[in-house]
């Protein structure tokens, strides 16, 4: 169908679904807001599968994906309502396994550590470190990237290059946003630092999708039968364009802000939006549903 800078709202997924064989459906913002998941999305999701839609669950989180599908569960999304999942962190993973053995420095939540298991990395200071593995903020409640200043410098002295697992800026949780990886990463380039994103918009965690979708399609799926559905325009949005596949915008996520009422989205609002960001979309939802 095609995306474009003036997309129609939607009453549902279902005016698409016949068109599309697949989607690969985003996480955070879509299906739940970091504390909650949407009934109406995991059923629009549920409802795609049963008319013979394959779903592939795609996002930032670095996470691998067996922690994913555990947090889905805690929330109350059914396993049913997707058949695979692949995570910025699974993207990561791949890329510090082919490094070899590395002195790396873990900047994020403990709670991210758990990446490296298995990996051939010694999880070090920054004054001996190889590289830096950065998953989010030390403390995304109380930090701003602006508290990394210094650190940087360090860091950009030494010309340490830092791979970003999660190319996310903001995300919203629980009614605010949150400073993620993405803002430290943006901000160690403008120090001119060396660095490296995975994840949404970036081509190998689109490899990756493909080939589970592949795998559990049982076939290779044609990426214009594959619908991108996603509430960021620097990430699912930006990334649907590169990948030339098509997307369902959803305004009620992380931009709602931009677009005046959350409940009620002005529609000339959204097209200003999409053509100022430079993205388009195929159609627009304020929330997923069936």
């Amino acid at each position: 169908m095609g995306n474009s800078a003036t997309p129609s709202w939607l009453s549902g997924l279902a005016e698409l679904a016949p068109s599309y064989a697949a989607a690969f459906c985003d996480v955070w913002g879509v299906i739940h807001n970091g504390t909650e998941a949407g009934s109406p999305a995991v059923d629009a999701l549920i409802r795609f599968r049963l008319a013979g839609g394959r779903v592939v669950l795609i996002t930032k989180a670095p996470r691998t994906s067996r922690y994913i599908v555990r947090q889905l569960d805690e929330l109350g999304v059914a396993r049913h309502a997707y058949d695979d999942v692949v995570t910025s962190g699974d993207v990561a993973r791949s890329l510090l396994a082919a490094r070899g053995k590395t002195r790396l420095l873990h900047v994020g939540s403990e709670v991210h550590r758990h990446l490296y298991d298995g990996l051939p990395v010694e999880l070090v200071d920054e004054t001996t470190c190889d590289v830096i593995s950065c998953t989010g903020l030390f403390d995304d409640n109380s930090e701003t990237p602006e508290d990394y200043l210094e650190r940087m410098k360090r860091w950009r002295a030494r010309d340490v290059p830092l791979l970003c697992v999660n190319p996310d800026i903001v995300v919203e949780r629980d009614g605010r946003l949150v400073w993620c990886a993405g803002s430290l990463a943006r901000q160690y380039r403008e120090l001119g630092g060396s660095t490296e994103i995975v994840g949404k918009p970036y081509a190998p965690i689109y490899r990756a999708a493909f080939d589970r979708l592949s795998a559990v399609a049982g076939a290779p799926v044609d990426a214009d039968r594959v619908l991108v559905i996603g509430d960021g325009a620097e990430t699912d949005l930006a990334g649907a364009k590169q990948q030339r596949l098509d997307a369902l915008f959803v305004t009620g996520g992380v931009h709602a802000g931009e677009f005046g009422s959350r409940s009620h989205p002005d529609l000339r609002a959204v097209h200003g939006f999409l053509a100022t960001t430079g993205v388009g979309a195929t159609a627009l939802m304020q929330r997923l549903a069936w």
